[in-house]
């Protein structure tokens, strides 16, 4: 479900009603020190309270890690849990009515909220029904199945409020609709009954399979995993996509594993549902599955919010499908890989094994994961153990092949450092022992790693576009300056949006981009912008939280500090210097423009053009200098 976007009065009125060190407290041991609170931070591990709540500022700060903000952000950041969740839970507390930007929305969404209040009743209802037919006699074969394939003990079962779906082919339908009375429409969209193809009347989705409960974030159930314990294929079975249930965004586990992989700084990622309940029932709790689809980056960034470090460890099986899928789920998350925003590591278990087998082999098994864990290699060791696994560096076309392969994997490396610390071990492994040929190895790798690539045009798209100034760094304090005056100085804001609109100006960098569209699109909400003389800079952090963008490259605009302050003293002469630089950049780009046309243009058979082209470039260089001179003229 879409959530409709709340209203600006919604969020101001919750803001100005929501009471921080209330929040705060009720998670939080808070004690006064002079007109302010202090406690332990409850985002790192801290003997000494370093975390502040400031109830005149209604804003929260750790000297310890850096955390800070609101108490929005406060909900967000400690439950994980989205902006408009928060905002809802808060105007529930204190009574605010929610609006909605447009009526019809707040209509369709109060009907489609409760719809998904009553899928989840459903659903809940279901696993109570299969988890109570697991102990029943006609469940005897799932519980012997649980017992003596999959070794798991009674408190684990109902931990994970595994079942049994009878073999009858209406018995859950019955039970829901003679029974519960619940309506036949809403069972069918819970994904737990299936149309007859032919005739009237429905039949169970699932039957004769032990039943395990898929949960939200948030512990709700929002479908069923199942296996087979008959001939019946698949042999694993999971609910359909549902208005609850979308696979692609679902982690099994993760509900029972968010709040361990926060203390263990860790997440484990595996294949299967019994992979994660293995794990857990032997103390990795920080275990969960994706649900028989290609890992994405949705899923990926549901974990790192768990963890500081972004340490994932793929543990696939090590057979031939696990290697397979273990390349794709790389493959997948390959932007994140390789520029560093996911700490990934990979274990492959001794003899092919899953983590259930694994586990279940011996008594000394839980150590031996652990050091397996510990132990696990990074991403880019175990992509080159897999190009040596099946080759004989002996042998020239394996060499070549290899040298190749490493190349590939190298380009793709961002970071510098990174970079060249992989040359050198590449370099090691294709010495082989020899430390005579280590130089030469080392120049081949670097020179084919320095040459052009074939698809240059595709390398090119992926390159991420920067700032040709050479002044960017005066351009950037520019743009950070008009942004800064714009928020902090009401007074100015026409003559500054007015410089803009008249010169067709755009600022240069995208975070300062980000940040004017979020003006722009908050000033558009209001009737009226006078209502946002001091309030615009409130709606700018709700809007960062509500999109969940990061905050961090615009926070020096959005909280001043002393040297900052001193910039906006004389906004008067700093806003021209600001928009002289601005405008350079606009006529440094066409004179870039004129000069290349003048340089491909035939003057022998073209004259006129040429001439043209060479008059703009004259007019564009004298009026670059011109805004040079009105910046140095205007700097306070």
């Amino acid at each position: 479900m879409e959530v409709p976007r709340l209203h600006p009065d919604t969020l101001e009125d919750v803001k100005q009603k929501v009471e921080i060190v209330d929040i705060i407290s009720e998670r939080v041991v808070l004690k006064k020190k002079g007109k302010d609170y202090q406690g332990l931070c409850p985002f790192h591990q801290e003997k000494s309270p370093s975390f502040t709540v400031s109830p005149s500022k209604q804003m929260y700060y750790c000297f310890g890690c850096g955390a800070g903000g609101n108490a929005f952000k406060f909900l967000m950041e400690l439950e994980k849990r989205s902006f408009s969740d928060v905002v809802l839970e808060l105007a529930y507390r204190y009574q605010v009515p929610v609006k909605t930007l447009a009526i019809e929305d707040k209509q369709e969404f109060q009907r489609q909220l409760s719809l998904r209040e009553q899928l989840y009743e459903i659903l809940a209802v279901t696993a109570g029904f299969y988890h109570h037919a697991l102990y029943q006699s006609q469940g005897e074969i799932a519980l012997t199945y649980l017992y003596e394939n999959r070794h798991l003990t009674d408190t684990i079962i109902q931990q994970f409020q595994l079942g049994y779906a009878p073999n009858g082919w209406e018995t859950l339908y019955r039970y829901l609709v003679e029974q519960k009375h619940y309506p036949l429409s809403l069972i069918e969209q819970a994904g737990l009954i299936k149309p007859r193809q032919s005739g009237s009347g429905y039949y169970d989705q699932f039957r004769n399979r032990v039943m395990i409960p898929i949960q939200d974030s948030q512990g709700r159930i929002i479908a069923f995993g199942s296996r087979s314990l008959g001939q019946d294929q698949p042999k694993y079975l999971n609910s359909p996509e549902t208005d609850l249930f979308v696979k692609g965004k679902t982690l099994f586990g993760l509900d029972r594993a968010k709040t361990a992989i926060q203390k263990k700084d860790q997440a484990i990622m595996v294949e299967g549902y019994f992979d994660v309940i293995a794990l857990h029932a032997h103390g990795f709790s920080h275990a969960v599955a994706s649900l028989g689809t290609a890992l994405n980056h949705e899923q990926i960034k549901q974990l790192l919010r768990f963890t500081d470090s972004k340490q994932i460890i793929f543990n696939f099986d090590a057979d031939r499908a696990g290697i397979k899928a273990t390349q794709r789920a790389i493959q997948e998350i390959e932007p994140l890989v390789y520029d560093g925003q996911v700490n990934l590591r990979i274990l492959n278990l001794p003899s092919g094994k899953d983590a259930d087998e694994f586990l279940y082999g011996d008594p000394s098994a839980q150590g031996q994961y652990q050091q397996l864990l510990d132990s696990a290699p990074l991403w880019f060791d175990w992509q080159i153990q897999q190009l040596l696994a099946s080759k004989n560096l002996k042998q020239a076309n394996d060499f070549e092949q290899v040298a190749q392969e490493m190349i590939k994997l190298l380009r793709q490396l961002t970071d510098p450092n990174k970079q060249s610390y992989y040359l050198q071990y590449c370099a090691e492994i294709l010495s082989q022992g020899d430390s005579h040929l280590m130089a030469l190895q080392l120049g081949n790798l670097n020179q084919q790693l320095r040459s052009p690539q074939k698809n240059s045009a595709s390398s090119r798209s992926k390159t991420p576009l920067r700032v040709k100034n050479p002044e960017s760094s005066l351009l950037a304090e520019a743009e950070n300056l008009l942004l800064s005056i714009y928020i902090h100085c009401p007074e100015f804001r026409p003559g500054i949006k007015n410089s803009l609109d008249e010169k067709d100006l755009l600022f240069s960098f995208a975070h300062h981009r980000q940040l004017w569209q979020f003006i722009l699109t908050i000033e558009a909400e209001f009737s009226s912008t006078s209502g946002l003389d001091n309030a615009l800079l409130s709606h700018i952090e709700m809007a960062y939280l509500a999109q969940q963008q990061d905050v961090t490259p615009v926070t020096s605009i959005l909280r001043l500090n002393e040297k900052t302050q001193e910039n906006l003293f004389r906004p008067g002469l700093s806003i021209p210097s600001a928009i002289a630089a601005l405008e350079r950049v606009t006529w440094q780009k066409y004179y870039e423009y004129c000069s290349q046309k003048f340089k491909h243009i035939d003057r022998q058979t073209n004259l006129a053009d040429c001439e043209y082209y060479h008059q703009e470039m004259m007019r564009s260089k004298l009026q670059i200098q011109y805004l040079d001179q009105e910046r140095l003229t205007q700097i306070p």
